[in-house]
């Protein structure tokens, strides 16, 4: 059996959002830049441009990558080992994210959905524990921004609709997106389970490094033929127009019941923030 306290889960989880918020991943930068090399028009390359220096100098001057420092959305996945010590860990990571968000200069964006009353400081957050093997715990944060998230989807479909029915709602749901989300997107896929396990397979999904190989041959084929029609749509980088309206479609899947067929599509914009750490 591991100790580990909650306060270091805290500590962690203000330091990742800190640095998710002011820094993009490198597997994103490299799509972008990337996409920089293959793109055709000539708007979309200058607003390619654009992302790029600005990521770089969020980066140098330690400023918000973007405005909308996002909802605090965490995942631990615990080891069964790993025993907490020192309190309620729930509450040392929304610690986390309080210090985070009111000691940095980060903007405070969540409030009571009914009230509309600002907590003042952007927590609670959105915590997923799953527990696994060993006596490690991965901790991955993502500060989702709301532009990208409003524009995602879940849709309960019938069996008959087959892989082409969920290619089309996909489909439909970028384009519904247009310009809102802040293309080029990361967009997740998740295909299965229950109606709440498929929206968090597309949300965890967004964490995937944009090379990892997808879990199967039909999966990768899959997400291949999503980035074409999703890319031959055209709306391009701010829905300028161009060729780069998504650097990538990351798919999962879990067995579902004969009667389901759950799909849910997380939009993510091109500032595609998380952060890890394994202690």
């Amino acid at each position: 059996m591991r100790n580990i306290a909650v306060s270091e889960i805290g500590k962690y989880v203000e330091t990742l959002l800190v640095e998710a918020c002011c820094e993009l991943p490198k597997r994103v930068e490299e799509a972008l830049i990337k996409a920089l090399n293959t793109e055709r028009g000539e708007h979309a390359q200058d607003v390619l441009e654009q992302i790029i220096e600005n990521a770089h100098l969020a980066w140098e001057m330690k400023r918000p990558i973007c405005q909308d420092t996002g909802m605090a959305v965490v995942f631990l996945e615990v080891g069964q080992d790993v025993h907490f010590t020192g309190g309620d860990l729930t509450a040392a990571v929304n610690d986390g994210v309080r210090r985070a968000y009111t000691q940095n200069y980060l903007r405070r964006s969540v409030l009571d959905p009914l009230t509309r009353q600002n907590t003042h400081d952007n927590a609670p957050a959105v915590l997923h524990v799953s527990i696994e093997p060993g006596a490690r715990v991965r901790i991955r944060v993502a500060p989702k921004g709301f532009g990208c998230e409003n524009t995602s989807a879940l849709k309960m479909l019938p069996p008959s609709a087959g892989i082409e029915g969920i290619k089309d709602f996909v489909v439909e749901t970028v384009k519904n997106a247009g310009s809102n989300a802040c293309p080029p997107l990361v967009i997740g896929v998740g295909i299965g389970g229950t109606m709440e396990k498929a929206a968090i397979l597309a949300k965890r999904e967004l964490l995937r490094p944009l090379t990892r190989p997808a879990e199967s041959e039909q999966t990768e084929k899959l997400e291949r033929e999503l980035l074409e029609r999703i890319n031959a749509l055209g709306i391009g980088p701010m829905g300028l127009g161009g060729d780069t309206t998504a650097l990538a479609v990351l798919v999962a899947t879990h067995p579902t019941h004969i009667a389901g067929l759950p799909v849910a599509v997380n939009i993510q914009c091109h500032a595609a923030r998380h952060k890890e750490w394994t202690l």
